[in-house]
């Protein structure tokens, strides 16, 4: 163990390499920019400990500066860029035509649903088209975070 402290200390440049690497590879699973803003502060971070290998100071200085200026100055116009590209869909507009069951009475102004494993407010598409508690539904659109539904086993203008 000794040993790989040692060699850490001498190599901190690898260290902040195999770090930076590390978060590069856990945005992978993320998909949001966060890691991947941490990452470039890290791989900052040991660029400055191959030029200056002494000064742990700095180069944690230099990779919290990096990662906090690429975290609120980089990532917001790079997600802007993702989600106004053409064809991108949000989790959220992937719920559109998922099918679910109703946990609760769903009536045009209230109502739970379960889809996908996850219960939401919901409300009928056709307040004269009645949702029971355990009857099937698809999602037809979103109203804010509210799914805006109609039973499945019935057609939609039927």
């Amino acid at each position: 163990m000794n040993e790989f402290v040692e060699w850490v200390r001498s190599n901190l440049w690898a260290a902040w390499g195999i770090l930076g690497l590390g978060l590069a590879a856990a945005e992978l699973l993320t998909l949001d920019l966060t890691l991947l803003m941490l990452a470039s502060g890290a791989l900052m971070g040991g660029v400055t400990a191959l030029v200056f290998p002494g000064l742990l100071w700095l180069q944690v200085l230099i990779a919290v500066i990096t990662a906090v200026a690429t975290l609120f100055l980089l990532r917001p116009t790079l997600l802007a860029r993702v989600r106004n590209a053409p064809g991108y869909r949000s989790t959220f507009d992937n719920l559109v035509g998922s099918k679910g069951v109703a946990t609760s009475a769903v009536t045009g102004s209230m109502g739970e649903v379960k889809v996908d494993g996850q219960i939401w407010e919901a409300r009928a598409y056709d307040p004269g088209i009645p949702i029971e508690n355990g009857e099937d539904i698809e999602v037809f659109a979103l109203d804010g975070i509210t799914l805006i539904v109609y039973p499945a086993s019935k057609a939609l203008g039927s």
